[in-house]
């Protein structure tokens, strides 16, 4: 029974802490000025950016170019959700096809 508490406690603690971290909606620009003023060792901002996106091979590669920062997943909850719908990609201003989180690999 302690051991499943603890692990519960940690899970929990986890999933808060997580969703303190995503910022929600932020535009490109938005993002890639928090990310070029971003020290690992002292920045206590979001390090995780839910954004519409459009799948564009080219155009990841020019933000990880541009700001560092990759695709880490598509969260199935929200795209499941339909949230990206009727939304346009914050980096290109198409129709987005999925909701993705950006972020940044130290």
């Amino acid at each position: 029974e302690g051991l499943d508490n603890l692990q519960e406690y940690l899970l929990d603690s986890a999933k808060e802490r997580l969703a303190g971290n995503i910022n929600m909606m932020a535009t490109y620009e938005q993002m890639r000025d928090a990310l070029e003023a971003d020290e690992a060792s002292n920045y206590d901002g979001p390090g995780l950016y839910l954004v519409p996106w459009k799948c564009d091979a080219e155009n990841e590669d020019k933000i990880k170019e541009e700001c560092k920062a990759t695709i880490r997943c598509y969260p199935t909850d929200v795209n499941e959700a339909g949230m990206w719908e009727g939304k346009k990609c914050f980096y290109s201003g198409e129709d987005a096809t999925h909701m993705a989180l950006f972020g940044r690999a130290f």
